[in-house]
């Protein structure tokens, strides 16, 4: 068994799009819109892994994320070296994203940084 993809609405669905594609190397299908419900998403692939499906509805609700709730905190991504990890992270940080922490080895011996990306969102960028 695997898991074949992980699904999250975004208010800005191009500028998922492109984060996805610009930081990680993403690529995306062409995308789906539903004209009946206003639906529309993009599944974007990697070298590796699970894809991502990333959806826009007109309407939602959209409360604000704390980091200590309950439910999905985070999507971890393998960049493949500590050295990675630094140059990615120093990128971020660059284009204006906030470091959360990292990048560190933690008490379970990752090495990692966790950075808040579009709408309040978590990634951890890790070895």
């Amino acid at each position: 068994m695997k898991i074949e993809h992980i699904a999250m609405y975004v208010n800005d669905l191009e500028k998922a799009k492109d984060f996805f594609i610009q930081y990680f190397n993403g690529r995306s299908n062409d995308g789906y819109h539903n004209e009946k419900t206003g639906f529309r998403s993009y599944f974007i692939s990697f070298d590796e892994g699970p894809r991502i499906e990333i959806m826009h509805k007109p309407d939602m609700d959209d409360p604000v994320k704390s980091q200590n709730g309950t439910g999905y905190r985070h999507i971890a991504f393998s960049v493949g070296s500590k050295e990675q990890v630094d140059r990615l992270t120093e990128r971020l940080k660059t284009d204006g994203f906030e470091i959360l922490s990292g990048p560190r080895t933690t008490g379970d011996g990752y090495y990692e940084s966790c950075i808040i990306v579009m709408e309040g969102n978590q990634i951890e960028i890790t070895v």
